[in-house]
């Protein structure tokens, strides 16, 4: 049917549906008006990027308004930020699995709140590249974790939970062949590697603790290049699983910035 939709029964049994992280309601705001025809979400980490994209957005879809300042339809919240341009929303999502993945269970539940139909979700950030040209941009075909394994594990009461990461591979070819019209990024499809950290997690030597060598470092960074990865980051796993298991079209593209 193309609907966004939720895998949690105790829904529906709910008098009302409070997303308290988005500073929204199914009692206090009229969902289906004010989202039912989005087509796009976009969520990145930071607040000023995502809302700068959407003013982009606004721009390039030659929208009245733009170039005004856009509200923010979270303010309610300091959490996230959400921004609209027609039939775009831009959401910040901090960094982290634990923050995007609070961010997408409701942003989910909005979605299939609002009725939307045949959405396409695209996580658009920074992230570390490895063995790839600095600038170049990376669209992920398959999200793995630590041991280049393409899985998510979810801890849910004292239960390990694995969930799939398998991603939308006629999305990613669709990217990148939009990405040949843009010459000034090199980009590519490639494995994107999910970290719970940004210094232990990925191998850096600067953190305020390192329990392994310069070499050991180079020798794990070979084999995720040889496993397939091309960057590394902190959100694309549980995106993938989460928006897979919601009937959600995503795909993870990071810029890899020197």
């Amino acid at each position: 049917s193309g609907f966004v939709h939720v895998k949690n029964p105790h829904l529906d049994s709910m008098e009302e549906d409070v997303l308290y992280h988005l500073d929204l309601g199914t009692k206090t705001h009229n969902l289906p008006a004010m989202f039912g025809d989005i087509k796009f979400v976009c969520v990145g980490g930071s607040p000023n990027r995502m809302r700068a994209f959407a003013q982009f957005m606004q721009r390039e879809l030659g929208l009245a308004g733009a170039g005004e300042e856009l509200p923010d339809i979270c303010a309610g919240s300091d959490r996230y930020s959400m921004y609209r341009a027609g039939p775009v929303l831009s959401i910040s999502h901090g960094m982290g699995i634990p923050s995007i993945s609070i961010m997408l269970h409701e942003l989910i539940k909005l979605l299939h709140h609002a009725k939307c139909r045949d959405v396409t979700i695209i996580r658009i950030g920074t992230s570390g590249g490895l063995g790839i040209e600095a600038g170049s941009v990376v669209i992920t075909d398959t999200a793995v974790d630590s041991s280049f394994q393409p899985r998510f594990e979810q801890v849910v009461l004292d239960d390990v939970v694995v969930r799939s990461t398998e991603l939308d591979k006629d999305l990613a070819e669709e990217l990148l062949t939009c990405s040949r019209d843009i010459a000034d990024f090199p980009t590519l499809i490639g494995h994107t590697m999910c970290t719970y950290d940004f210094y232990e997690g990925q191998g850096r030597l600067d953190g305020a603790l390192c329990s392994f060598s310069s070499e050991k470092k180079l020798e794990y960074l070979r084999r995720a290049y040889d496993a397939g990865v091309r960057n590394i980051e902190m959100e694309s796993t549980a995106f993938a699983a989460l928006c897979g298991l919601c009937g959600l079209k995503g795909e993870p593209c990071q810029f890899y910035l020197l």
